[in-house]
């Protein structure tokens, strides 16, 4: 996606290197990275982070869309709260899951559904026709996102990450209503 997504609050934008220290507010953080584990890691640090964003906008050139990592940035500040992404679940032949991480002072905003559901729609005019998304059971936050998103639960499963998750899917129909 090389032009950037707007919503009502939300500029949904490629990684820059200068976001390093808002980035590090969200992969930095326990609260954060423990639902993420062990698909990745605690940042430790503003120079970690930058080689991860290094990473992250080198690899972005390489990924055919709708693949790529995102920031979320507040329309009203420029601020950056969290990141989206969209990359192929393990085993990694097909299942395209649709992330979201938000920094914990940005959550219970709707944030994260509101930048979710702007590039699911996008990612529907790639020539696919369904996202999914995963979660611990016990990540309720993350289970109500996903519903907010349009997502409908689809089953549990212990396919991705070696780890029993809750998986929800959207398909274009899902965005209409």
């Amino acid at each position: 996606m090389s032009e950037e997504l707007t919503t009502e609050r939300l500029v949904v934008r490629e990684w820059r290197l200068d976001d390093a220290a808002a980035a590090l507010a969200i992969y930095g953080t326990e609260k954060v990275i423990r639902w993420l584990t062990p698909a990745m890691g605690q940042v430790a640090d503003e120079a970690a982070m930058r080689v991860v964003l290094q990473a992250w906008i080198e690899a972005q050139q390489n990924m055919p869309d709708p693949r790529g990592r995102w920031a979320i940035e507040r329309r009203a500040d420029g601020e950056v709260v969290g990141g989206l992404g969209i990359r192929l679940l393990p085993p990694y032949k097909e299942d395209l899951e649709l992330s979201w991480q938000l920094r914990p002072d940005a959550w219970g905003h709707g944030y994260a559904a509101e930048g979710g559901r702007a590039l699911a729609a996008w990612a529907f005019t790639q020539e696919i026709d369904e996202l999914f998304a995963v979660a611990r059971p016990t990540n309720t936050r993350a289970v109500a996102t996903a519903k907010r998103i349009g997502m409908t639960w689809v089953g549990e499963t212990d396919k991705y990450y070696n780890l029993r998750l809750q998986v929800f899917r959207i398909r274009p129909s899902d965005l209409a209503t």
